[in-house]
C-alpha cells in the first residue's frame, strides 16, 4: 500500500517512488453514488485474524522481494512475528501502529534514465497484504466492469482481449491516455475523502493515511511525502463517468484506452477527460497521450494488426520487443567470468516469464525470429568468451565441428556476431541451450 507505474533531500515531496508492496487497490466511488460504507467497524480485527494473517504471510513469502530499511528479509519475518506479534496486534487494534519509511532505490528505465522504487519493510508488506485481503472483497464488486488492474479473476490478457473486441467492432481509433507520474500525483486528501465515504473502521482509515504519508529514506534522511498513493488507483470515478456517457473503454491500473469510431470523436473524448482528471488534481501527459489509429497504438505490451478478412489479431508491440532485447543483452553481458551455463539460468527465468505473458500474441513467426536472435546472441557470447583463435578452433573441434569449418570461424576470431552465424550451431546446437534452461518461445 505504499507509493506506484514513474520515477530528493530537503523538506520537499519526493516524486516518482514506485511501490514494491502488495497492490492494495482502493478505488473509491464518487460522492452521491449511492454506495453505503463497506464492512463494519471491526475491519481491523478481521485483518488481524490468524487465518487472514497466515494467508497474507504466504503471499508475502511467495512475492519475495528485497528488504526494507530495517534489513529484515522475507525469510526472517516468521521468527520476528513469533516474538513480536502480540505487541504489533495490540498497536494495530488500538490504532497506534506506525509504518516505517520506505527504502528508496533506483533502477534503469527501458528508454533511458532511472526509475525510483519505494520498498516497504517486509512487516509493512505483511500488514498491507492483510488489509488488502479484507478490503478487496468489499470494494471489488463496486468497480467498473471495464477495469481490470489487480482484480481477482481478471488479468491483463482479459483487458487486451476486450480492447481487441472493440477494435473488431469497428472502433478503429483510440484515445490513449497517459497520466503524468500518476502514482505520485494523487492528492492524499482527495483519496482519503473518497475512502472515508466507504470505510466505517476509522483505524483502517488512519493506517491507510499513515502508509500514504510514510516517508522515503534517502541518504539516511527521512523525507516527508505530501502526495503519492498506494499501489491502488483513484480512477473509479473516471470509470463511472465514462460508463454514464456510454463510452467503450478498457482500464488496467492507470493505463486507460477509450475506443471510438472517428478521429473527431476521439478529440472530443480527450478534451472531456482532461477536465475530468483536472477535478481529481491529476494531469494528462500531453507528450504521450494521443488520439490515433488503434492499429498504431499499444496496450499493455500488445498491439493490433489487420489479418485476412479484416480480422483483428494481437501481436507483441515493437516497443516490448525492443525492451526484451535490451534485457537479454543485459543478462548475457560477459562479465565476472560467468560461464554460458551461469548466464543461461537467469536468462531462462526471464524468457519463461516473457513467454507466459506474450503467449496471447498471434504471431508465431515473430517468436521464431526472436528464438533465432537469442541463440545467435548466446553463440556470439560463447565465442567471445573463448577469445583467441586457437582456443576457438580447439573448442569447436572438440564439440564435433569439422576442422575446415572450425578453422574458418577461428580465423575471424574478433568478429563475434558474424562468426556466430558461420555454422557454430553444429558445435553449439539448439538442444544445448534447451538443456541450459533457455526456453523456445515459438510453439
Amino acid at each position: 500500500m505504499s507509493q506506484k507505474s514513474d520515477q530528493g533531500p530537503g523538506a520537499q515531496t519526493v516524486g516518482a517512488v514506485k511501490p514494491q508492496g502488495p497492490r492494495l487497490r482502493v478505488e473509491a466511488s464518487p460522492a452521491g453514488s449511492g454506495n453505503e460504507r463497506l464492512g463494519s467497524s471491526d475491519l481491523m480485527e478481521q485483518a488481524c485474524e490468524r487465518q487472514n494473517l497466515r494467508a497474507a504471510l504466504k503471499r508475502v513469502r511467495q512475492n519475495a522481494g528485497s528488504p526494507g530499511i530495517d534489513g529484515m528479509t522475507v525469510e526472517e519475518l516468521p521468527d520476528h512475528l513469533r516474538g513480536h506479534w502480540p505487541r504489533l496486534r495490540e498497536e494495530l487494534l488500538a490504532g497506534r501502529y506506525q509504518p516505517q519509511p520506505v527504502r528508496r532505490v533506483t533502477i534503469p528505465k527501458p528508454g533511458g534514465g532511472e526509475r525510483e522504487l519505494g520498498i516497504p519493510t517486509v512487516l509493512d508488506r505483511l500488514i498491507q497484504q492483510a488489509l488488502l485481503q479484507v478490503l478487496q472483497p468489499l470494494f471489488d464488486p463496486t468497480f467498473s466492469d471495464a477495469s481490470y488492474g489487480f482484480r481477482p479473476g481478471r488479468s491483463a490478457h482479459d483487458a487486451v482481449r476486450r480492447a481487441q473486441a472493440y477494435v473488431q467492432e469497428g472502433r478503429s481509433f483510440v484515445v490513449d491516455i497517459d497520466l503524468e507520474k500518476f502514482f505520485d500525483r494523487v492528492n492524499h486528501d482527495i483519496l482519503m475523502g473518497r475512502l472515508a465515504e466507504r470505510i466505517a473502521d476509522r483505524r483502517v482509515l488512519r493506517l491507510i493515511r499513515r502508509y500514504l504519508n510514510a516517508g522515503v529514506l534517502a541518504n539516511g534522511v527521512v523525507i516527508e511525502r505530501e502526495e503519492g498513493t498506494p499501489q491502488g488507483v483513484l480512477l473509479d470515478e473516471v470509470d463511472k463517468e465514462l460508463e454514464r456517457r456510454g463510452h467503450a473503454f478498457v482500464r488496467y491500473a492507470d493505463d486507460l484506452n477509450v475506443y471510438v469510431r472517428t478521429q473527431r470523436s476521439g478529440e472530443r473524448v480527450m478534451a472531456s477527460l482532461r477536465k475530468l482528471f483536472g477535478k481529481l488534481k491529476l494531469r494528462v501527459n500531453e507528450t504521450k497521450s494521443k488520439v490515433t489509429r488503434a492499429t498504431a497504438s499499444k496496450f499493455l505490451g500488445f498491439s493490433f494488426w489487420i489479418a485476412t478478412g479484416r480480422t483483428i489479431r494481437r501481436r507483441v508491440a515493437p516497443q516490448a520487443i525492443r525492451r526484451m532485447k535490451e534485457r537479454v543483452r543485459e543478462l548475457t553481458r560477459r562479465s565476472a567470468g560467468r560461464s554460458l551455463a551461469q548466464m543461461c539460468k537467469p536468462l531462462g527465468t526471464y524468457l519463461s516469464g516473457w513467454k507466459a505473458y506474450f503467449r496471447l500474441a498471434d504471431t508465431p513467426r515473430a517468436f521464431a525470429d526472436i528464438d533465432g536472435w537469442v541463440r545467435h546472441r548466446l553463440r556470439a557470447v560463447q565465442l567471445k568468451h573463448w577469445k583467441r583463435g586457437e582456443v576457438i578452433y580447439r573448442e569447436l573441434l572438440a564439440r564435433g565441428m569439422p576442422p575446415e569449418a572450425a578453422r574458418r570461424v577461428a580465423a575471424n576470431s574478433r568478429r563475434w556476431w558474424h562468426n556466430s552465424a558461420m555454422a557454430p550451431n553444429m558445435a553449439l546446437p539448439n538442444d544445448l541451450f534447451k538443456r541450459l534452461g533457455v526456453p523456445k518461445l515459438a510453439s
